[in-house]
């Protein structure tokens, strides 16, 4: 039996501006500090920006990547919803692509644009 529980979802809302234009990374997603919603589920929402010094750093490599708010220490966005209410979950890190600000949950700030190079963000 496997120690991660999936949540299926209806449709999901892609959050690239250009759907075929977009590079991931595998990235195990962090439950620390995740609140649960009205359901009891801990999601990280898609686009989300995350980062833990895990691309820079091969020491780092296979640690949990958490989220970060308003830091230079931004990494990537997350690609699709991530369920963590049972602990932390494998997850999809886009690192170069095209954003639809409107299919974010959350506006990056300044520093976290400029730390994501390899990412622009459209409206």
């Amino acid at each position: 039996m496997s120690k991660f529980v999936v949540t299926k979802y209806g449709n999901k809302k892609g959050i690239t501006k250009f759907p075929d234009h977009y590079v991931n990374l595998a990235i195990t997603v962090d439950d620390e500090g995740i609140t649960a919603n009205s359901d009891g589920k801990k999601i990280v929402p898609a686009g989300t920006i995350i980062g833990n010094g895990i691309l820079n750093d091969i020491t780092k490599l296979g640690k949990k990547a958490v989220t970060t708010t308003g830091v230079s220490n931004a990494e990537g966005v997350l690609f699709e919803d991530v369920d963590v209410t049972y602990g932390p979950a494998p997850g999809a890190l886009m690192i170069h692509g095209f954003v639809d600000l409107g299919k974010i949950p959350t506006a990056p700030t300044a520093e976290e644009i400029t730390a994501l190079k390899q990412i622009t963000f459209l409206k």
